[in-house]
């Protein structure tokens, strides 16, 4: 590849070329300053997560290193942020409560199995199934987690720790109008980190969160019995992690593609995040996924595009938390928290929530996107908000197309008398067919009965039993009812399964 002439705008795919920015000082320098800042971000969220898991401290910062640059390589989705996560912290953590460390690794590299198998069999592409609706509820649910996981910093602390949060918020809101050319969340930090010291103010640091490594990761085998008992307890917790893991990461890599104006592949994804997880947990990690609030700050705060930062990431925060662990652990917490509500307002989609658009948005699409919203906040569980979110969306679709259906009466008389005709005009499935039964006047009719199908589909069993219903009526009623005009298609389901699906009424 020939180097990109930066003095012109870049494509955005020309962008995140690694070797492009290799050779464009600017371009590198981004990179590396957003992979240094994410890696002060990740710090303390790892030290939490750790804690929901119930591991040391150490289990979760050496799972964030060796997610963030596995992942740089093997990920479909450049200038995304794997490390370990709160979602996946949840699901591990009665197995690390009634079992262990042991337990726990051996489920992370299931689980990373998992998620390879499911990449390879191309479980990814079922995020097209996922609507807009539920995507942006993804969105705004998780600036709302992210927003609500600064308050208890917030609570219960040294009232310096007010106008130092006030301070970093100024810093990264309004900096970024002056100058681009350092992120403005690293500013926020190195500024605040400055008052703290020189002015000896006490305040929550990240030291306080728990004790960083002074050792680097090693190689670590599970010490668990490999039989079918081992696979039963693992088994349950391994799926849901892989679940729950390409989820996240999928719907995050699918926001970046919007955000960076550039495709990704979900596939390469998929099997790049299983990957990770196996690595990970050969070294006693306790496995993650993508994290939206770090890949925020990476891509939106700090503008990186390429596995650079990604990389970089993963490289920097070990260094941090080993060679230069002491130095860490004097950043006040004030300055994170403002670099996360920064993530959060970044985050969430607030044209989704503008009163205009509020007005021109079907009421089904609204109720799908709140759905969303409310399920994830009150469960914290990212999977099951979405899962709700697509069923809600799945039945007002199917309560929309079943009302596309119409059923047009006709009276002509020839030769032979009287004939009633009726035009069914729409798509036939379990939703739409089931009123079908009730739209022919049986008693009424004169001897003669034709349907006419040429104007719809028949999509499922449930229309050919209506349909097989309505004959049968008609026949009772001694009258004489032909079928006409269905597509190749319907005429084929029809002759396979009329007749054969029992009375239906």
């Amino acid at each position: 590849m020939t180097a990109v002439d930066t003095k012109t705008a870049p494509t955005p795919e020309e962008r995140q070329s690694v070797l492009a920015t290799l050779k464009s000082p600017r371009w590198l320098k981004t990179e590396v300053l957003g992979g240094l800042v994410v890696a002060m971000a990740l710090i303390p969220e790892a030290i939490a997560f750790s804690i929901i898991a119930g591991v040391d401290p150490r289990i979760g910062l050496f799972a964030s290193f060796t997610m963030a640059v596995t992942i740089s390589f093997l990920g479909g989705r450049p200038a995304m942020i794997s490390a370990a996560t709160g979602a996946v912290a949840l699901v591990i953590a009665p197995l690390v409560a009634s079992h262990g460390l042991d337990y726990l690794v051996a489920a992370v590299i299931l689980a990373g199995v998992i998620q390879v198998v499911f990449g390879l069999l191309g479980v990814a592409k079922l995020m097209r199934f996922i609507p807009r609706s539920v995507m942006v509820g993804f969105v705004n649910a998780l600036a709302i987690l992210i927003f609500m996981a600064q308050v208890p910093e917030l609570i219960g602390v040294p009232w310096a720790v007010y106008p130092l949060v006030g301070l970093g918020l100024l810093i990264v809101f309004l900096l970024p109008r002056i100058t681009r050319v350092v992120p403005a969340p690293l500013i926020a930090i190195i500024v605040i980190t400055a008052i703290t010291v020189a002015a000896a103010i006490t305040v929550p640091t990240v030291g306080d969160k728990g004790k960083l490594p002074d050792s680097l990761p090693s190689l670590f085998i599970p010490d668990v019995p490999f039989t079918l008992e081992t696979l039963q307890i693992i088994g349950p917790y391994a799926l849901a992690m892989a679940l729950v893991g390409l989820l996240e990461s999928l719907l995050t890599a699918k926001l970046v593609d919007d955000i960076t104006d550039t495709g990704s592949s979900k596939t390469r994804e998929s099997w790049g995040q299983g990957g990770a997880n196996i690595v990970t947990g050969f070294f006693g990690g306790m496995g993650g996924c993508a994290m939206i609030g770090q890949t925020m700050i990476n891509v939106k705060a700090s503008g990186a595009r390429t596995r650079i930062s990604t990389f970089l990431a993963g490289v920097f925060l070990l260094i941090l938390v080993v060679a230069l662990g002491d130095l860490v652990a004097i950043i006040p917490m004030a300055a994170l928290v403002a670099v996360m509500i920064f993530v959060s307002w970044a985050t969430f989609d607030w044209h989704s929530i503008h009163p205009a658009t509020l007005k021109r948005m079907p009421k089904s699409e609204t109720t799908v996107m709140v759905s969303t919203v409310v399920v994830v906040v009150a469960t914290h569980n990212l999977a099951i908000g979405v899962g709700v979110g697509v069923l809600v969306a799945m039945v007002a679709f199917a309560r929309r197309v079943a009302h596309f259906v119409t059923v047009e009466r006709t009276i002509r008389t020839d030769d032979d008398g009287d004939v009633a005709t009726y035009l069914v005009n729409g798509e036939l499935f379990f939703a739409s067919s089931n009123d079908l039964y009730t739209q022919f006047r049986y008693a009424e009719d004169p001897e003669r009965v034709v349907i006419d199908m040429h104007a719809s589909h028949l999509w499922d069993a449930s229309t050919i039993a209506a349909i097989d219903a309505v004959t049968e009526k008609y026949h009772r009623h001694g009258k004489d009812v032909q079928v006409i005009g269905l597509n190749e298609a319907s005429t084929a389901m029809r002759e396979r399964l009329g007749g054969k699906l029992g009375a239906g009424h």
